[in-house]
């Protein structure tokens, strides 16, 4: 499948390395749900409230990375993507949750499923103890397999309806605008992975594909309804 922005070479060595991981995400039955738009709607409400709990943790990494860059301009770029995860795709989730049933509050009282909680403390411990490189590759898949599935989807059905039940989510990560976030965010990744040496690129991309199996460990806790064992 060709992608919709260009991959750099060290990015594609992370893409190819978890290709199996990046992969399954296009096959999980709350994905295909989702696109046919059979997904049940307490399932969806499930998954949008703890992706909302995901996000603030995902901008915590970029907050965090901001710290550690020198360059003013991948500074700003990393306080941006920080501001963007909770404020745009806010704005997704509040939307639904007047349909659903649920709000801020419902949000900031909900636990994370152990999936959930099992990756937001991958990103957040990979930006402050790893390197710089390990920390853009550990938020690198999400924004990208969001992207260009969501574009993928869009392809396979043609047009998505205005009463298909998840189409602002299907048209949200279907948008050709998000091509320019990817473009800068790998290319960033590409500018921390030059001149890097080979231990440090091959812990990078074992927390790529890290990310990319929680990626579908996230739909899976949607799915399955997971949550903490009895106490």
């Amino acid at each position: 499948m060709q992608s919709p922005f260009p991959i750099p070479p060290f990015a594609l060595e992370c893409k190819l390395y978890a290709n199996e991981s990046f992969g399954a995400s296009y096959k999980h039955p709350f994905v295909i749900a989702l696109a046919n738009g059979t997904l049940d709607p307490k399932i969806f409400r499930f998954y949008q409230i703890q992706d909302a709990k995901y996000l603030e943790s995902f901008s915590d990494a970029c907050a965090i990375l901001s710290t550690k860059v020198t360059d003013p301009d991948d500074k700003l770029w990393l306080i941006d993507a920080a501001k963007m995860a909770l404020v745009v795709e806010g704005q997704l989730h509040l939307g639904y949750g007047k349909t659903l049933g649920y709000d801020a509050k419902t949000i900031a009282d909900t636990e994370p499923t152990p999936n959930n909680l099992a990756y937001q403390n991958h990103m957040v411990s990979t930006a402050l103890k790893g390197s710089i490189l390990e920390g853009f590759c550990a938020i690198a898949p999400c924004p990208w397999l969001y992207i260009e599935l969501g574009q993928h989807l869009l392809r396979e059905k043609g047009t998505i309806p205005d009463d298909h039940p998840y189409a602002s989510w299907l048209k949200m990560y279907s948008d050709p605008g998000f091509n320019d976030y990817m473009t800068h965010l790998l290319a960033k990744l590409e500018k921390y992975s030059l001149g890097t040496d080979i231990a440090t690129k091959q812990r990078a991309k074992v927390t790529f594909q890290q990310s990319c199996n929680y990626e579908w460990m996230f739909w899976e806790q949607a799915w399955t309804n997971q949550n903490w064992p009895s106490r």
